[in-house]
Formats: C-alpha cells, sequence, structure tokens
C-alpha cells in the first residue's frame, strides 16, 4: 500500500535542506543546482540573498513535485547520511510499499539466526549503517569511534555475537518502531547478494523470513538477477480473503450428494458414496492448510495408528480422484509430493478435484444462470487467507468433438468461470497440459513454480529421478 504523501511536511523537509546548501553554493551556482534538483528557475539576483532565492524557487514548486525534488536531493547524496533519514521516510512512505506488524517483527527477530550474515560482518554493518544512524561522526576521520551503537554492535553482535540476541539488537536499532519502507528495505537488504553474496544462504534466509511473511500477506520474492546471484525484493500476496473456510470438498469420484444437517450453522454430509467424497472441516488457522493438518485429520478420522502408513493411504486415496487420462494433472501431483518430499510436514496440502461451487442441478438444467467451472483441478491454501487454485488446461477447454473443433463458447465460459472466483477472492493459476505431459521435462518448471509460489526451495538432497 501506499501512504498519501505528506506534502507539508515534504516541504518542511526540503526546505531544511536548503538552508543548509545556500551556505555551500554562490549566487551564481543557484540556477544549476535548482535545475538539477528539479525546482524552479530561483528569482533573479537583485540584492536579495542565496537563501530567500532558494526559498522562492521552493515555494513555486507545486506539490506534485516535491518527492520528485527529494529524490534527487536523496540522489545527489548532498547531505550526511544521518541527514537523510526524515527525508528518506517521508519519500518512501509516500510510495507502494508492504506493512509488516510490530508482532511479526519481533517473532521474526527472536528466531532469527545471524550466522550467515555475520560471515560477512563489513557488508552486514554497512547495510545497517545505510538505514540506521549508527552514531558514527562522518565528518570525522580521525581513527575508530568509540562508545557509538556501530561500535557496541562490531563489538556484542560480530565479535562475540552471543552478547546480543538478534531482539536486542532490533531493539537498539528501533527496528520494531520503524516505519515500513525503511524495515521493508532491511528485509530486502539481508536477502541481497550485496550483503549475502552467497546463493544458498540468501535462499535459507529468504525462506526463513517468507515463514514469518506470508501469514500478513508478504513474500520476498525472487525478481530477477545481480552478478549471478539472485535478487529479491518484498512484494504483497495476493489479496486473499476475509472468510475461512468451513468445508473442503476434494478428492471426488463424482458428484457429491451433498445435504444440510443444519442449515442454519451450513452443517453438511454426503448423504450418499460417502466413501467416494473427502470433506476436511476442520478450522484453517494463519498458516493456510498445511499437509501435516491434513494427514493429522486423516489418521483420526481413520484410527490410524502408523504416520507413515496413513500418509501412503492419503496419498494414494487423492492420487485416485485424480482423471484417468489426465497425464499434465497427475505429472503435477506426483511431482509437488516428490519435490518437496522431506519437507511435506511442512508445505501447504496440494488438494485434488475440488468443489469450490455446488449446484443440485446440471449446468444443462440450469441453463444461462448455471456457475462455471464447479470443480477445480488444485486448491492450495496459503498463509494471509489467499485461495490459490490450480489448474491443468486440455484440449477440452477450448475444442469439442474430442478435440477435432474449436470452441469459442467453452473458452469463454472458462474465462468467466475465472473472473467470478477471483472477484470471490481466488487466484487461478493455469498450466497447459503440454507442459506437463512429460514429467521429466516438467520437474524444472513445477520446482520454479512451487519454489516462487510459496517462497521456498525445494530440499536439494531429494532424488527424484533414478
Amino acid at each position: 500500500m501506499a501512504e498519501q504523501t505528506d506534502f507539508r511536511q515534504l516541504r518542511s523537509l526540503v526546505d531544511g535542506v536548503l538552508i543548509t546548501l545556500y551556505q555551500r553554493y554562490r549566487h551564481q551556482d543557484l540556477p544549476e543546482l535548482c535545475e538539477r534538483l528539479g525546482l524552479p528557475s530561483p528569482p533573479p539576483n537583485d540584492g536579495t540573498t542565496k537563501h530567500e532565492r532558494l526559498t522562492a524557487s521552493l515555494q513555486n514548486c507545486p506539490d506534485e513535485q516535491l518527492p520528485h525534488v527529494a529524490q534527487a536531493i536523496l540522489d545527489a547524496a548532498i547531505l550526511p547520511s544521518i541527514e537523510t533519514r526524515d527525508l528518506e521516510d517521508a519519500v518512501w512512505l509516500g510510495r507502494d510499499h508492504v506493512e509488516i506488524p510490530g508482532r511479526t517483527r519481533r517473532e521474526l527477530a527472536k528466531e532469527f539466526d545471524l550466522t550467515d550474515h555475520l560471515g560477512y560482518p563489513d557488508r552486514f554493518l554497512a547495510l545497517l549503517g545505510q538505514l540506521w544512524d549508527l552514531g558514527e561522526d562522518e565528518l570525522n576521520i580521525w581513527g575508530p569511534h568509540r562508545g557509538t551503537l556501530s561500535d557496541d554492535i562490531q563489538r556484542h553482535v560480530i565479535r562475540f555475537p552471543d552478547d546480543w540476541s538478534t531482539e536486542y539488537l532490533f531493539e537498539q536499532l528501533r527496528a520494531f518502531e520503524a516505519p515500513h519502507p525503511r524495515f521493508g528495505r532491511l528485509l530486502e537488504g539481508l536477502a541481497s547478494p550485496t550483503v549475502l553474496p552467497d546463493e544458498q544462504a540468501q535462499r535459507r534466509f529468504v525462506e526463513f523470513a517468507n515463514r514469518h511473511l506470508q501469514p500478513v500477506g508478504a513474500q520476498l520474492r525472487q525478481d530477477g538477477e545481480v552478478d549471478g546471484y539472485p535478487r529479491f525484493h518484498l512484494l504483497p500476496l495476493g489479496r486473499g480473503t476475509a472468510r475461512r473456510p468451513r468445508n473442503l470438498i476434494f478428492a471426488t469420484l463424482g458428484k457429491p450428494d451433498i445435504r444440510f444437517t443444519s442449515a442454519l450453522d451450513n452443517d453438511i454430509e454426503i448423504a450418499e458414496q460417502e466413501d467416494k467424497i473427502l470433506v476436511y472441516d476442520r478450522p484453517v488457522g494463519k498458516d493456510g492448510l498445511l499437509w501435516s493438518d491434513l494427514l493429522s485429520w486423516w489418521q483420526e478420522t481413520r484410527n490410524a495408528d502408523s504416520a507413515e502408513e496413513a500418509a501412503l493411504a492419503l496419498y494414494s486415496r487423492m492420487e485416485s480422484s485424480l482423471p484417468r487420462l489426465s497425464e499434465g494433472q497427475k505429472n503435477l501431483f506426483w511431482l509437488y509430493h516428490h519435490i518437496y518430499k522431506r519437507q511435506l510436514h511442512d508445505v501447504p496440502a496440494l488438494l485434488p478435484e475440488i468443489w469450490v461451487h455446488w449446484d443440485p442441478k446440471t449446468i444443462r438444467e440450469r441453463g444461462e444462470r448455471a456457475q462455471q467451472n464447479l470443480r477445480m483441478d488444485f486448491l492450495m491454501l496459503l498463509p494471509g487467507n489467499r485461495r490459490i487454485v490450480l489448474e491443468v488446461d486440455g484440449m477440452q477447454h477450448y475444442t469439442r468433438n474430442g478435440g477435432s473443433k474449436p470452441d469459442s463458447a467453452k473458452y469463454a465460459a472458462t474465462m468467466a468461470g475465472d473472473r467470478d472466483l477471483k472477484f470471490r477472492g481466488y487466484e487461478v493459476l493455469r498450466f497447459g497440459h503440454d507442459e506437463l505431459r512429460d514429467r521429466k521435462r516438467a520437474h524444472p518448471l513445477v520446482a520454479d513454480f512451487f519454489r516462487a509460489l510459496l517462497g521456498r526451495s525445494p530440499d536439494a538432497s531429494t532424488s527424484v529421478f533414478p
């Protein structure tokens, strides 16, 4: 989100900068200075002071130009870094940014192991110095500085890392109450190759951070490379929905025969062929629905003692619901569980053949008022109340007569169903069936897809293929 820019505060901050600048420049230099900063030309030198000329230039600057002027001041690095903090905050708060609540910051700090970052102490300290005042006097060039926060960090975090916890370090930095954009830049910096030139260490930090960020609708996501290393930016997740699921009907082997046992409480039961329908009716928490949650439900409802046998039985039961002729769906399901084989307890459950809508009448009976896309290929419930629908599109989505003729009406109905789901808070992501037809060739595609979606890398020690 972006807060509305406080132009009055920004104008005051820029004015404070100009008060210091006029002492460094001559009258004849002011027009070039104003042009460089994006300010209107100052009035002619007709006996007025340099300060008055710069003040007049600022007064003639429209509000909407002020953020550009402030950024130009920051880019020009014409102020000591200690004097730029307020100006940075004013500029950054007016841009899109992700909000990280104080509780999330503190919980992250409590679990944050600095070992990887302390392998590059100068880089780590430089990042903190870019974002906070560590007490260093930039104009004092005579030897080391003592009694500063920088000196304390070097002593109690870098040289003797057991002295301060990460939480205490964040307290000293005042990171818990820092404006959201500043804390976000700290996270991006901690994940950057400039601070951590080790890809495996970068990904370890990103995976750790995302476990805390995803429940509040945020994620560090790779969006490019720098010098061969991944680059991550803090981004909002999908908007999610404020509602929690009540009944998850999945792995169906046919259309469920549903009836309400209590219409007032939205309690349902499967009237017939209950063995062909799975219904997960437990609360879904802030972390979404994990495989471990699903397995626990399966064990308790099936009175299964062995977790390993229960996991195999649950997997087999869900796999049996996949369409016999859809190799793409089967491969996506198989690859997900094998890519994250050693991490299944900590990743979201991939629910196959999920009923998103339900109507006792058929689409033909309902006619124009029929709901489209009643049953989806897969559903994942992620932190932050995100509902991710995964679809594997075969020819049946856009052709008729066994794939021999294009059918624009079918395609239009599919797109209309997608729009309806998106308006309800779902994210719909589609694969082409041909992308997944060959399991071995699909493996890197699926691994990259879930790495980006979940913000965590597969266990590299897992061997998927013999």
